[in-house]
């Protein structure tokens, strides 16, 4: 039996709570004092194109699928919020908070629906990163973080960014060992991120 869609008044109410995603700024660049921070969904969008662009050298990768794990892969912050490490929460601890804000938005939407069970996948394929698309995925999210950390410094000298490069360093997900004692000039960056000192060329 096909799954029921959305009923159109809780879709208005799910697109209502994906607004924090727009008003909440990302925790770790306030801390930083970095002026005009960008939204979660600011870091999403850009995710998503990285997604689009993506080499497939191989020529096995779910384009569709590597763009909607971005989509989906901080959706349940409008619920639980951007917890960053500086908070020295547990992993675990913040895995159940935001399992906990995803059920709570996929309830909103009616658990039993199409988009409300493809979301639910997503972000749990995301989260074990057990797929080729959601290991790309993370590895995204790193590139983006370094990115967007060049950009700030560029354009506000008096920002130092230098613990987001190290950040690159920590494996994915279980394995939280830090690679080269967090410097970013010795760590280990994942597949194809961009270097720290490897700023873009000028314009």
């Amino acid at each position: 039996m096909r799954p029921p869609p959305v009923e159109p008044k809780r879709a208005v109410d799910f697109l209502r709570i994906l607004h924090n995603l727009k008003a909440t700024k990302r925790t770790g660049w306030v801390r930083k004092g970095v002026e005009g921070p960008e939204s979660i969904a600011d870091h999403m969008y850009r995710m998503s194109v990285m997604a689009m662009i993506a080499p497939d050298d191989a020529g096995g990768l779910d384009r569709d699928r590597c763009i909607k794990l971005a989509i989906v892969h901080d959706i349940a912050e409008a619920l639980a919020g951007d917890i960053a490490p500086s908070d020295n929460v547990p992993k675990e601890e913040k895995h159940r908070l935001e399992l906990e804000a995803l059920t709570q938005m996929t309830a909103t939407l009616g658990a039993d629906t199409q988009a409300a069970l493809e979301i639910g996948e997503l972000w749990r394929e995301y989260e074990s990163g057990e797929t080729e698309e959601a290991r790309l995925l993370k590895d995204i999210d790193k590139i983006e973080m370094v990115l967007q950390a060049l950009e700030y410094e560029d354009a506000q000298p008096g920002v130092d960014l230098t613990e987001f490069y190290a950040a690159v360093a920590r494996p994915s997900d279980g394995d939280r060992q830090e690679v080269g004692g967090g410097d970013p000039e010795k760590a280990a960056a994942p597949s194809g991120v961009i270097r720290p000192n490897a700023r873009p060329p000028p314009r």
